[in-house]
């Protein structure tokens, strides 16, 4: 009986999946454990996640209002009147929640955290969609980002030529070193995750070419 009781025991473990709960790590890789660095854009392909906020960074900027403030610090707010417009993307990080819409969408403030993503809606910019990693197989904590940059409003928002890598580069540019936003001070750090994607337009929305690396961001409140 005890040994039967062994084997049922090994085989419901053997079945469980990868266990990786609050590992003491940056993040994990999504396709480790089935999921994919692009997302879901609804249509076949996907839009590259190319930015991670470290799992590492301050637990503060972690949250959906540190993100959100964090990202005031560096450029992007809100979407225009907190209106979205379109269809909300999807991801699997590989963390065992499977797809899961985005948490918020942020959009290229102008110098104005207030007003300035209405700029952005009409002229175009950068934006990015931010998921989170916090499956129970796979629980990091870390905020993948979607980042682009997109034509104005007569392009239909498409994004501009090479745009993925264009708009990674912008809002690393932005965030590394010291940034800050309501009294909150923030220290940035970068490291280029080589090839973590296929490089070129192979399930790329808009057949948009991605030259395969992802920037990652440790974030630190001082």
């Amino acid at each position: 009986m005890l040994a039967s009781a062994l084997i049922i025991l090994a085989a419901s473990l053997a079945n469980a999946g990868p266990s990786q709960v609050n590992a003491d790590v940056g993040f994990f890789d999504p396709t480790a454990n089935g999921g994919s660095w692009l997302d879901n854009a609804g249509d076949g392909f996907g839009e590259p996640m190319n930015v991670v906020i470290s799992g590492l960074s301050s637990p503060d900027v972690l949250t959906d209002d540190g993100i959100v403030n964090f990202a005031q610090a560096i450029g992007f707010s809100i979407e225009c009147l907190d209106i979205h417009l379109g269809a909300p993307q999807s991801a699997n990080l590989g963390d065992g929640n499977g797809f899961v819409n985005q948490t918020i969408e942020l959009r290229e403030d102008f110098g104005s955290a207030g007003i300035g993503t209405c700029l952005e809606s009409l002229v175009g910019g950068d934006h990015f969609r931010v998921f989170r990693q916090n499956g129970s197989q796979a629980n990091s904590g870390a905020l993948f980002l979607a980042v682009s940059k997109e034509e104005d409003i007569f392009e239909s928002h498409t994004i501009v030529p090479n745009g993925y890598n264009i708009g990674r580069d912008e809002l690393v540019s932005a965030a590394v070193g010291t940034t800050s936003f309501n009294d909150v001070t923030y220290s940035t750090t970068s490291e280029t995750l080589t090839g973590v994607m296929p490089a070129g337009t192979a399930g790329v929305n808009h057949n948009i070419s991605i030259d395969g690396n992802a920037i990652l961001l440790t974030v630190q409140i001082d």
